[in-house]
């Protein structure tokens, strides 16, 4: 069986980055097809959700109960704190470039770093140059 993997952080869904997978993860979640994801509550997901100003478990339970992309922005749309198209800019930019900002950060990425080598068999200086956690999580799903 192949791992079907969220969408990449970098694909904005309404213009959001990191929206779209954010609803895969829920969706491939409770359909059994992802067990490892954590989700909603750390990284990525749980800025998203802070950013937008969402109730977790209200959102989560939205796509549960089903329905489109379209549909689903359209509630997110509805319960976001409203923000500037200038701070949905910023919020991509971070998605998109965001790196290790401290040692203990870098310490983290070299550790994903190696675990992706090793699951693909091959020494990390074979790896494409990242820098970047939407990288990273790309590299390691398989898109890079």
């Amino acid at each position: 069986m192949s791992t079907q993997y969220p969408r990449s952080p970098k694909v904005q869904l309404g213009g959001i980055a990191h929206l779209g997978r954010i609803i895969d993860k829920i969706r491939l979640r409770h359909a059994g097809q992802i067990q490892d994801y954590n989700y909603l509550t750390v990284g990525f997901d749980r800025y998203l959700l802070d950013f937008l100003e969402l109730d977790a478990p209200a959102f989560e339970q939205r796509v549960r109960d089903g329905g489109t992309d379209t549909e689903l922005l359209d509630w997110v749309r509805a319960h976001m704190r409203k923000r500037s198209s200038e701070e949905i800019a910023q919020w991509n930019q971070r998605i998109e470039t965001g790196g290790p900002m401290d040692e203990a950060g870098k310490v983290r990425f070299q550790q994903r770093l190696e675990g992706v080598a090793q699951k693909r068999g091959v020494p990390v200086s074979t790896l494409p140059h990242i820098t970047t956690w939407a990288d990273m999580i790309d590299l390691d799903e398989d898109r890079l």
